[in-house]
């Protein structure tokens, strides 16, 4: 693998963690289609490690305000949130410590990550569609914290994308867009944050190179990006960009598998 190659792969972990498109799946496909060697173990921890620092770092001060609310107006709305939160990702947690081994091998075959990325695109569009948009973040509780975190879950299967079915179920339960990207991103902190320390412990300095420090810097600076434009973005237009590239993508995927 080239520094080129590294530089590629870790805009597409950046873009791919953050909007609802599936950055494992585009880990997996992305090399499938252009023939790209698998990158290994070592490779795949330096770009979630990428994306952790850059999720950690955009949502800084929030996070603050979240941990002085909770201990500071512990019976607030705010001061809940923590807690919240922490309900929302038992379920992403516990699945993905079950089923880290098949989500490593089973799961990446290309042919079941291109039918994911068409199914699941189903549901977005009808959450997208049937939006009623009068919930804020403001109103996030627990009921919202376990059917969020629930559908976080299901984002073990490449090609739902963790940023697709939390937006998607925040959207079936009434909050805004913007909001179910806001609740998207806090909810994946966590969980981020627990994978990427578990996979630190794979991580070999000593095999640090200039294609590895490509792929972590990229991955970072591009996952900066794309959280702060789906924010943006959705403040005023939908998800249906989102969803034709999901679609289009997944049929490209399944024609080639058929075809080999």
């Amino acid at each position: 693998m080239n520094i080129i190659e590294s530089a590629f792969l870790g805009v597409i972990q950046g873009i791919g963690e953050f909007l609802p498109i599936s950055s494992s799946a585009h880990l997996v496909i992305f090399p499938y289609l252009l023939n790209i060697k698998y990158q290994g173990l070592q490779f795949d921890v330096i770009l979630h490690i990428g994306t952790l620092f850059a999720i950690i770092i955009f949502f800084f001060k929030d996070w603050l305000k979240i941990f002085k609310d909770a201990y500071q107006k512990p019976k607030s709305n705010e001061g809940k949130l923590l807690w919240h939160l922490v309900i929302a990702t038992i379920p992403a947690g516990l699945i993905g410590l079950l089923f880290e081994k098949q989500a490593e091998e089973i799961f990446r075959n290309p042919l079941l990550i291109g039918l994911n990325l068409i199914f699941f695109s189903a549901f977005i569009y009808l959450s997208d569609r049937k939006a009623k948009e009068y919930l804020s973040a403001d109103n996030f509780n627990i009921k919202s914290a376990l059917i969020i975190g629930l559908a976080q879950a299901i984002a073990i299967l490449p090609g739902a994308s963790r940023s697709g079915m939390t937006i998607m179920a925040a959207l079936f339960l009434g909050y805004k867009r913007h909001d179910s990207a806001r609740i998207s991103f806090l909810m994946a902190t966590p969980i981020i944050f627990g994978a990427g320390i578990l996979e630190l412990r794979k991580l070999n300095i000593h095999q640090m190179d200039i294609n590895l420090i490509t792929a972590l810097l990229t991955s970072f600076i591009f996952g900066i990006l794309s959280i702060k434009f789906l924010l943006d973005y959705l403040k005023k237009k939908d998800l249906k960009i989102f969803i034709v590239y999901r679609v289009i993508l997944g049929l490209v995927v399944i024609l080639k598998y058929i075809l080999n």
